[in-house]
């Protein structure tokens, strides 16, 4: 799994915690993806980030609290649920897309095909 990847299962572990939305919101961020690069990321994935990156940080902060706190502080309950939840389907959207740039392998042995013996090259001669 990707450090992108880890980070952004982080954030919606705290997400899913116990407390104020906005406090875990705000933990959640600057904890796990504050030091995400957009550039790590999937270009299918950058502009979600990027959105959700400007609407945690578009408050100047007053009296030392920091960008972030300013923001999710400004944001009302259903704002920071939305925000939550936009996080979230960033997970989701990763995880398929880190899923379907693997390779397929098989789930048992007994599912590889067997190569028949006269197949195989000798290396004795």
């Amino acid at each position: 799994m990707s450090n992108h990847v880890k980070r952004l299962y982080a954030a919606v572990s705290v997400l899913t915690g116990h407390g104020d939305i906005k406090q875990r919101l705000i933990k959640a961020y600057e904890e796990n993806l504050a030091v995400i690069d957009d550039d790590d990321l999937p270009i299918a994935l950058k502009q979600a980030f990027a959105d959700c990156r400007h609407k945690m940080s578009q408050v100047d902060p007053l009296n030392g609290e920091g960008r972030i706190r300013a923001s999710v502080r400004k944001m009302s309950i259903a704002e920071a649920d939305a925000c939550a939840h936009k996080l979230l389907d960033l997970y989701s959207d990763i995880i398929r897309y880190e899923d379907s740039a693997q390779e397929s392998l098989p789930l048992s042995i007994a599912e590889q095909v067997a190569v028949p013996p006269f197949l195989i090259k000798s290396t004795s001669h």
